[in-house]
């Protein structure tokens, strides 16, 4: 088994922005980059295999090749390989959007919900995000916010900082600020319901499609209840454990039981198990194969290390 670096999908949406270009060495056809997929199985934008037998093969190729084994036996509950992992450059409001639950989602949309979490890796000094509402509502009272244009009225809207940390469970509703760089964990998913745009039109000049009736399904109508991480431990879910630690000669051990990804927030150095030894820097991704054993990472900076516990 070996270490996989990622090379990530790139998603050129219109509120994106150019620091992951720019500061984090991603390729990008076009003048904007909005999301890097570090991490992704997802067919609507796999990671592409940097490295190695599998060089040039997407990562749900390898996947395929492979087989489940290199998930870990804590990953035997899914049926589709279960994190993606993202960063995002909003250069704009993103828009006021809600994830539906794995019942909701497989009923309607064919694939599973998506609860996530956020890392603010940088941000401006005046940046915000929105989290969650800040009183509880009705469903008749959420529906007149929405269709009165004014959902904003009611939503928490919260000052951030670097290294702040959200946990968004699915049915919170939620929005990422202007000036706001972030790193995403979330379920292997694609669901995203959209209930306010600002009056913002796309590409094609047309206002972007509100999701507003399957919103008012899923929406949590009761203020959220912001995680305290404590120390290197960020979050903790069925679906992913996120720690995030210093990379001054860090050593770690991969067991069968699940995977490990490595996401590289800042520095310079190398990634070793074995005889393999890899270079990394800021913005680099790293796939470790359940099975894999012992490895150490040399040089300076922080990560964000991604496993699913049982």
């Amino acid at each position: 088994m070996s270490i996989l670096k990622l090379i990530p999908a790139s998603k050129e949406y219109l509120w994106g922005g150019k620091r992951l270009v720019t500061e984090f060495g991603k390729e990008c056809t076009g003048e904007i980059m909005a999301e890097s997929w570090e991490l992704s199985c997802h067919p609507d934008g796999p990671s592409i295999i940097a490295n190695g037998e599998y060089k040039g093969k997407t990562l749900i190729e390898y996947m395929n090749e492979v087989g489940k084994k290199v998930w870990g036996s804590n990953c035997r509950q899914f049926s589709e390989f279960p994190i993606l992992i993202k960063f995002i450059d909003a250069k704009q409001n993103l828009s006021v959007q809600v994830h539906p639950s794995n019942e909701y989602a497989l009923k309607h949309e064919k694939q599973y919900g998506k609860t996530e979490m956020w890392y603010v890796v940088d941000c401006d000094q005046d940046a915000v995000l929105s989290y969650g509402l800040k009183r509880a509502v009705t469903k008749k009272e959420l529906v007149k916010y929405i269709e009165e244009n004014s959902l904003t009225e009611i939503l928490n809207v919260v000052p951030i900082k670097p290294g702040d940390v959200f946990f968004i469970e699915a049915g919170t509703l939620h929005a990422i600020g202007a000036g706001t760089l972030i790193a995403e964990i979330q379920q292997n998913s694609n669901v995203t319901y959209r209930v306010y745009d600002y009056d913002r039109v796309g590409a094609d000049g047309r206002p972007r499609e509100l999701h507003v009736e399957k919103a008012q399904d899923v929406t949590t109508l009761v203020p959220s209840v912001r995680n305290k991480n404590q120390g290197a431990r960020l979050v903790s879910c069925d679906y992913f454990t996120v720690d995030k630690l210093n990379l001054d000669k860090l050593k770690g051990m991969v067991t069968e039981e699940s995977f490990v990804s490595i996401l590289v927030l800042s520095g310079t150095g190398a990634i070793c198990a074995g005889e393999e030894k890899l270079n990394y820097q800021k913005g680099d991704s790293f796939f470790l194969p359940a099975g894999l054993g012992g490895f150490e990472m040399v040089g300076d900076g922080e990560c964000l290390m991604t496993q699913v516990d049982a």
